[in-house]
């Protein structure tokens, strides 16, 4: 499938920051939904020395049609911090 829909949860968001997220404390997905709203998604890391996160979607958190903003966001133990470019996806109505 090449496109995201509304109220899908068998989608997993992967997301390569190119930085080592050694010390990393915590990884967030960071969102700007189509409507303004903002928040972000907890996430976990997949690869410490590649610096890929990533988060499985519930059903219930895609939940608006449009264009989404992603980034990352990584908070280290030490207290530094690294936000990562922004990438913007639409998300479909099923059926459309």
């Amino acid at each position: 499938m090449n496109r995201i829909y509304r109220g899908q949860s068998a989608l997993r968001i992967t997301v390569k920051t190119f930085t080592d997220l050694e010390g990393c404390l915590s990884a967030a997905i960071k969102y700007r939904k189509p409507d303004g709203s903002t928040g972000s998604f907890t996430a976990g890391v997949g690869d410490v020395a590649r610096g890929v996160i990533f988060h499985e979607c519930l059903e219930e958190e895609i939940d608006k049609v449009g264009w989404w903003s992603l980034w990352a966001f990584i908070t280290f133990a030490d207290g530094r911090t690294a936000a990562g470019e922004t990438v913007r996806v639409f998300v479909w109505q099923e059926g459309s």
